[in-house]
């Protein structure tokens, strides 16, 4: 009923706002672990986007109630893709994922209550280090997880052992660009609680170059492997990405995640002007989500671009989004009414 084109675009939205959701507290987890002195100021912001888990679990229903669209695999015997596992079955499928999200929406749960009482007692605080201990690792593994369910193996003998840590290492960058824009937009307002020291900016650009540096070593180190081991069944993917309709998108997030941040960031002023470190979020956010397309809607490296579903499913998703966040702060007192 619909092209591929524009399902995809609820595929990238499902990954956008899950990256979002386990982004925040796993930032406040390694800001505590790290000893870092402003946690304080992001805390409660970051782990507000635990109201997003509602919206990500509706849109990964959506998609398992309507599985054979969004995977080729789907319905299919197994060993008539002999390059997929006997795991790669939907009912294996839809409860690894059903299982995985709800624990982590129960563990970070977990983690923000025992954050928002650590400073309690003692007990508290070695309670809330325990938690904050065992996020980092359930985090990498679920995001691996869902780096490889939802766009590795939409091409069932496309393999790639990196694949993982690119796919967390670059959402997790753009988490750090939302973060910007969104400190910079919360303490623009007239009702919020609790305004943001400035400082923060350079730590967070600072952050953003890591990541930008981390992204295009892990991009590079997988490519460089593909394209020297010369093996159709891993070129044939990534050189349709790269030379087929969607080669615009492809060189783009070279120049958006990259080019663009590496050559601002590498220097103290753009990393201590406001306005610079948010047009940088700004390329790393739209470099993020062309990357996520390409890699989910240019399997095959042709298609159209889904201008009106973007608006349309994007729209919709950011809208909802942005209200459940909302409410959230509402609750925590973070806004005023």
């Amino acid at each position: 009923m619909f092209a591929y084109s524009n399902l995809a675009v609820l595929n990238v939205s499902f990954v956008v706002v899950l990256s979002l959701a386990l982004s925040g507290v796993a930032l406040c987890s390694v800001l505590h672990l790290v000893g870092a002195k402003w946690q304080n100021e992001v805390k409660h912001l970051a782990t507000s986007l635990f109201a997003l888990f509602p919206l990500a679990f509706v849109l990964l229903v959506v998609i398992l109630l309507n599985g054979p669209a969004f995977f080729s695999w789907w319905g299919h015997k197994v060993g008539v893709h002999a390059s997929i596992p006997s795991w790669y079955q939907p009912h294996w499928f839809i409860a690894r994922e059903v299982i995985g999200m709800l624990f982590m929406m129960v563990l970070y749960w977990v983690f923000i209550k025992r954050q928002n009482v650590c400073d309690r007692s003692p007990a508290d605080a070695a309670s809330f280090h325990r938690v904050a201990t065992v996020i980092p690792f359930f985090f990498v593994l679920y995001s691996t997880m869902i780096a490889w369910d939802f766009e590795m193996t939409l091409v069932p003998e496309w393999h790639s052992a990196i694949y993982g840590l690119q796919q967390f290492v670059s959402n997790f960058g753009m988490f750090l660009a939302f973060l910007v824009v969104w400190v910079s937009a919360w303490n623009a307002r007239q009702n919020q609680a609790h305004p943001i020291a400035a400082y923060i900016y350079n730590h967070i650009a600072q952050m953003l170059l890591a990541f930008t540096l981390l992204w295009i070593y892990t991009y590079y180190s997988q490519y460089l492997t593909i394209w020297y081991g010369d093996l159709p069944d891993e070129t044939g993917r990534v050189f349709g990405m790269q030379n087929g309709d969607y080669a615009f998108l492809w060189w783009s997030v070279l120049v958006l995640k990259f080019v663009v941040p590496f050559t601002a960031l590498s220097f103290p002023g753009p990393r201590h002007n406001i306005a610079a470190i948010n047009a940088v979020a700004v390329c790393i956010i739209v470099g993020t989500l062309f990357e996520r397309y390409v890699w989910i809607g240019g399997i095959t490296g042709k298609g159209d671009y889904p201008f009106v579903a973007t608006i349309v499913i994007g729209g919709a998703v950011a809208l909802i989004g942005y209200f459940l966040v909302k409410t959230r702060l509402q609750g925590t007192q973070l806004v005023k009414e």
